[in-house]
């Protein structure tokens, strides 16, 4: 699959040198259903606590705690940003898998912090334990096996249906225009895509749209600014122009410049 689909990187609080984020692309077997492999924290205590905007993706995450490795889980947004406090000492490890990938339990998907030890089937205290001690580039080869472990169990697996539909985004403004691409009825795509991603296709689309904002003119993607500006505010929390200077994050053109 040669998607066009690439997740922004959430919001940060602080940017500074004590705070390191990276990401690390899967083995070309995994490329179809994982994103990227990603590391967030802390290489000293942070005089102020750490706030982590997440914004709406539509994608899963496996999350490790690597201060402590029996906290780990699998987690998702649905329609909305949150903010999440990780206080002035945080190690967090994680796999991002793209749309429509993950196929597990639904009811143990967390949209909120994952805090509590992880009591689920997956073997993910397993890995977090396997983990430990390793370097961000050494850690890859234990993700990669934890996701194949997932595909062979039937928790991970890529669909043909969300693969064409992040492959061709720029031809993608309506949910017709959606249902057209995969060959299917709207209702048709409704119950598929419930089924896949647990989105209905007009809620991927706004996700998708809001994503696609962070790349291109929201003319593109939106009826005029003030429909752009409120559904922006309306999935993440702020304006866009708030947004940008709330956390630093550099829009193409700079396009939002006193629009809050």
């Amino acid at each position: 699959m040669v998607t066009r689909y690439d997740p922004v990187v959430d919001g940060f609080s602080q940017r500074d040198t004590q705070v390191r984020y990276g990401e690390r692309p899967p083995p070309k077997d995994l490329a179809d259903v994982v994103h990227v492999f990603w590391e967030l924290r802390t290489l000293a205590p942070l005089p102020a606590d750490f706030l982590y905007h997440a914004v709406p993706d539509a994608c899963v995450n496996l999350l490790f705690n690597q201060i402590d490795t029996e906290v780990a889980g699998v987690t998702a947004l649905h329609t909305q940003a949150t903010t999440l406090n990780l206080g002035t000492v945080f190690h967090y490890v994680g796999v991002q898998f793209f749309p429509g990938v993950w196929q597990g339990h639904r009811d143990e998907v967390q949209s909120r912090y994952v805090g509590a030890a992880y009591e689920g089937t997956l073997p993910l205290v397993r890995t977090n334990r396997q983990l430990s001690g390793l370097t961000f580039d050494a850690m890859g080869s234990v993700l990669a096996e934890l996701v194949r472990w997932c595909m062979a169990h039937g928790q991970v697996r890529g669909h043909p249906l969300t693969a064409a539909i992040l492959s061709r985004l720029d031809a993608i403004r309506t949910v017709a225009d959606m249902a057209a691409l995969s060959g299917l009825s709207t209702r048709q795509l409704q119950r598929t895509l419930r089924q896949l991603t647990g989105f209905t296709p007009h809620d991927l689309l706004k996700v998708l749209r809001l994503q696609q904002s962070f790349r291109r003119h929201h003319l593109d993607l939106y009826a005029d600014q003030a429909h752009f500006t409120h559904a922006f505010r309306r999935a993440v929390g702020y304006t866009p122009g708030q947004y940008r200077k709330a956390f630093g994050v550099r829009f193409p053109q700079d396009r939002y410049a006193g629009d809050e």
